[in-house]
């Protein structure tokens, strides 16, 4: 069931994932949230997103949760360079969770279902996991309906290629809209379903987000699969660097929300 995670580590991928928050990746979980809630956010990457839940749940403590050491030694960079000590850190697969039924009052899991093998086996294991009365929480991005102007032929040819490979790694690149699909299927009844979107326009905002993916497409673990299949990974990379200069420069990408409530 495991998936091979298509992104990898480089400084160009965690450039974008550090600059997640719990408020502009977790905004439809956060109403839901209370002192002293106990918390499993699985696939916490670099901890940013962990480290602001943390916040908003304590005295509450916090399981970060990766599926190796290597990747979850970011997020305790994070948890301690921010003085935290209500964050525990786990190594795991989110298909068979090593933790007893019913011992998390929160569920989390940003940008994971995409990745994985087997996302209705995860929903369960998710399920299984969360205590009565609590809450699965879950938020994935959909590539096929990401859009930008001005259109440039090179940006739909790095679209094709994400979806190509990522699927070819055994994930599902527009997992968002299949999050109700799956819930159902993993016995996830009546869930809250939502949507949001990230919006690069300005000028500072296009610079960041162009020049991460100008970067990420030269050098991540996504740009080495994408040389192997003969892709011309320059042309996508000035291409980004030319949206991100087009002073009517816009983009928006989709993202699919699901809050489900384990029964009492």
């Amino acid at each position: 069931m495991a998936a091979v995670y298509t992104h990898g580590h480089h400084e160009s991928v965690l450039r974008s994932h550090r600059w997640r928050t719990a408020e502009n990746s977790a905004a439809y979980l956060l109403p839901r949230l209370k002192s002293g809630d106990t918390l499993l956010d699985i696939g916490c990457g670099p901890g940013t997103i962990t480290a602001d839940l943390a916040t908003q749940v304590t005295p509450g403590r916090v399981t970060a949760l990766e599926p190796t050491g290597p990747a979850l030694d970011l997020a305790r960079a994070e948890i301690a360079r921010r003085g935290l000590d209500t964050v525990d850190f786990a190594v795991g697969d989110v298909h068979a969770l090593d933790f007893a039924d019913d011992t998390f009052d929160v569920v989390h899991a940003h940008q994971v279902l995409q990745h994985v093998g087997d996302p209705v086996t995860a929903l369960r294991e998710m399920r299984r996991v969360t205590r009565p009365g609590g809450v699965v929480a879950v938020r994935d991005s959909d590539y096929a309906a990401f859009a930008w102007f001005p259109e440039l032929p090179e940006l739909d040819e790095w679209l094709d290629l994400y979806r190509r490979i990522a699927r070819g790694n055994g994930g599902e690149p527009d997992a968002g809209r299949r999050l109700l699909s799956w819930a159902h299927a993993a016995g996830l009844s009546d869930p809250s379903v939502t949507s949001s979107t990230w919006c690069f326009a300005t000028p500072e905002d296009r610079q960041w987000w162009g020049g991460m993916w100008a970067d990420r497409i030269l050098e991540s673990d996504l740009a080495r699969q994408a040389a192997e299949q003969g892709a011309e990974l320059q042309k996508i990379s000035d291409a980004w660097r030319a949206w991100a200069a087009h002073p009517d420069g816009w983009m928006s990408l989709l993202h699919g929300e699901l809050l489900w409530q384990k029964p009492a």
